[in-house]
């Protein structure tokens, strides 16, 4: 029973480790604990009640399963028309599921599951990184109207959208571009190397 546990607990930490090394909200203490409780559970559920003459060996289980819904929950955050923390609140889901699979000596298909999440996030990650177009928005300043054009005519193809302030010999534009890099700064750098008269002021992302 104690190497069930124990198993459910270490299968939990590898996914959590994932998780920790890309800064995530729910990291190996986290994961460790749930995949040591519902392991738990599922040993408790098939070993706890023995003794009784009638009792259900999956009743004390299926409430984990609800029961990872509260604290997956508790990782999602909403901001700026932005939703956070859903993969991390899947991973617990997931981590839990992984702890009943060792809780019920079920090691193998325990460990294959907790191979896939892991390779399944890492891979993941260098695709979306590579692929996913994101928005940030650059704040320039630029000493002519002819300046202020070559910028919007180098971004044109990537820009969603742009604004001008004309101010006392100077040209102040922000634009909102599209791209799938994030080294923005240096991609707006070399993409206004060879223009003349151009100053960066200030480089974010949009939330979106």
């Amino acid at each position: 029973m104690i190497m069930r546990i124990a198993i459910g607990a270490l299968l939990g930490a590898l996914i959590g480790l994932e998780r920790h090394l890309r800064a995530k909200e729910a990291g190996v203490r986290t994961h460790f604990l749930v995949g040591l409780g519902s392991a738990l559970f599922m040993v408790i559920s098939q070993y706890g009640f023995a003794d009784a003459g009638h009792f259900d060996a999956a009743r004390v289980a299926a409430q984990v399963v609800s029961g990872m819904g509260f604290l997956g929950a508790g990782l999602i955050i909403f901001h700026k028309n932005s939703v956070r923390g859903l993969t991390t609140a899947a991973g617990i889901w997931v981590v839990s599921a992984i702890g009943l699979a060792c809780g019920a000596g079920m090691f193998w298909i325990a460990a294959a599951v907790a191979v896939m999440a892991v390779v399944c996030l890492e891979a993941m990650h260098f695709v979306l990184r590579r692929y996913d177009r994101r928005q940030m928005c650059i704040h320039f300043s630029a000493n002519s109207e002819a300046a202020v054009q070559s910028v919007l005519q180098r971004f044109g193809r990537d820009m969603d959208s742009y604004s001008i302030e004309r101010g006392d010999g100077t040209f102040r534009g922000t634009i909102t571009l599209r791209v799938n890099t994030r080294d923005y700064a240096g991609l707006f750098l070399t993409a206004t190397r060879d223009l003349d008269g151009i100053t960066l002021d200030k480089i974010e992302p949009v939330e979106e």
